[in-house]
């Protein structure tokens, strides 16, 4: 990731991959981290939260009025700034990096402040109306796995991966689309190609399924065509 990256654009998602060209044309892959190890990683936090509440507790007691004073001041620190301050140093809360994974901005680079203040202060609407009930289900109907806290700052959760140089797609004869083909679609056929050879057969028959209505083939002869037509692509460039 390039922190100095303010603009750019981002390139249809293919299947969890999610892809973003900045100005300079390089192409940064991002898998998207989905409810589950985000709810492994918020119980993580959620668990250290509590040793950190008790520990408070044990000392500020100690100081009678005073202390209770200073215990809900920490109480209120913790509970909102915790995530703050880990996501704004490196991304991540112990509970994120244990879980490999991170916060970024929309357009890849490292989020900001004003971003990570956003999206934590909307855990409270994430929550309702109980076990962040509503924003399991934002997650679960949008394609970024985004909750509203990351709706409304413009954030995305991802997998801690090195980027890695691009891959050809495997060897085949070069042969040009049937039909013209968006630079869009351009690159998104170029990511299955790249990443084909990493699927189950099964899973790439799936994918290729999908452009049906483009090649007018199926199984795996679609699969063929669409390295055949990446192929061509990579030479037409």
């Amino acid at each position: 990731m390039q922190a100095g990256v303010t603009e750019g654009r981002s390139i249809e998602q293919l299947d969890t991959l999610w892809r973003y060209e900045i100005p300079e044309g390089v192409l940064l892959d991002f898998r998207l981290a989905g409810p589950v190890v985000r709810a492994c990683a918020w119980a993580i936090d959620a668990a250290l939260r509590g040793i950190i509440y008790l520990v408070l507790v044990m000392v500020l007691a100690l100081l009678g009025g005073i202390g209770t004073a200073l215990m809900l001041i920490g109480f209120f620190l913790i509970e909102w700034f915790y995530p703050v301050v880990f996501e704004i140093h490196n991304g991540a809360t112990p509970g994120k990096r244990a879980m490999g994974i991170l916060v970024i901005q929309d357009n890849g680079t490292p989020v900001t402040p004003s971003a990570s203040v956003i999206r934590n202060l909307l855990r409270t609407a994430d929550f309702l109306p109980f076990l962040y009930a509503t924003g399991l289900v934002t997650m679960l109907i949008n394609q970024e796995f985004k909750r509203l806290g990351d709706l409304a700052a413009g954030t995305l959760v991802v997998y801690r991966d090195e980027q890695h140089e691009r891959k050809d797609p495997p060897l085949a004869i070069a042969s040009k689309p049937p039909i013209e083909l968006s630079e869009t679609e351009q690159l998104t056929l170029l990511a299955f190609a790249e990443r084909g050879e990493n699927l189950s057969i099964g899973r790439r028959e799936e994918l290729a399924e999908l452009l049906v209505e483009q090649t007018g083939l199926q199984d795996g002869k679609a699969v063929d065509a669409l390295y055949a037509y990446a192929n061509w692509i990579l030479k037409g460039r």
